[in-house]
């Protein structure tokens, strides 16, 4: 109940602070839906929309769940092989975007500058992620639809996966199946060809 609290207040927030771009993100658990904020993070929500719009976060999965913290995923393949990625994008999490329930943020190594296609969605308020002095992570859009999709994929067991060299493995493939734009305006101003890819760290969301 606390959740589902949370998750009210959090998209009420969000849909009074504004209308950007929707993306549809059908998983094998279930589909939802997050709106971007391209006012407060311009280059987050280009750089998000590169990649779902080239088609590569498709067949993709979450790989690294912690109950009670958040879900990351958009990195590898159901093998838990490393995706390609593009350039990576400069950090925007002093944009006044929070890292609160149902929130939508980028996945980095420990340089601040250094996200390219993993991102995470907040289980809970995780103020530690916001940022102070040191840069934050960004966040740069929420879940406007599918909350009872994100409470099913917190129950996931994880544990070691042995591939990865990972704790926090979700043990059930939690995959994206389909990932689009909703946004009419937006629907044809993504490129379709494939761009010269590179090959990033692996990135992390910290748990402070």
């Amino acid at each position: 109940m606390k959740s589902v609290m949370l998750f009210a207040a959090s998209l009420l927030a969000a849909t009074s602070a504004w209308a950007g771009p929707k993306v549809e993100l059908v998983t094998n658990m279930g589909t939802m839906q997050v709106e971007l904020n391209e006012a407060a993070a311009p280059a987050t929500v280009a750089n998000f929309l590169r990649y779902v719009d080239d088609g590569s976060y498709e067949g993709s999965i979450f790989h690294r769940l912690i109950p009670g913290f958040m879900v990351q995923g958009g990195g590898f393949d159901t093998n838990y092989q490393p995706l390609p990625t593009y350039s990576p994008v400069v950090n925007e999490s002093n944009n006044g975007l929070k890292n609160v329930t149902g929130s939508i943020a980028m996945a980095r190594t420990q340089d601040p500058n250094s996200a390219t296609r993993q991102f995470y969605i907040n289980f809970n308020d995780n103020h530690s992620l916001n940022g102070g002095r040191a840069a934050g992570y960004t966040v740069f859009g929420q879940l406007t639809l599918g909350e009872e999709v994100l409470e099913k994929m917190a129950k996931v067991p994880t544990g070691m996966n042995l591939t990865m060299r990972a704790r926090d493995v979700p043990k059930q493939d939690i995959i994206l199946q389909s990932v689009r734009r909703l946004d009419p305006d937006a629907a044809d101003s993504g490129s379709k060809t494939a761009q010269a890819y590179a090959t990033a760290p692996v990135a992390t969301v910290v748990k402070k």
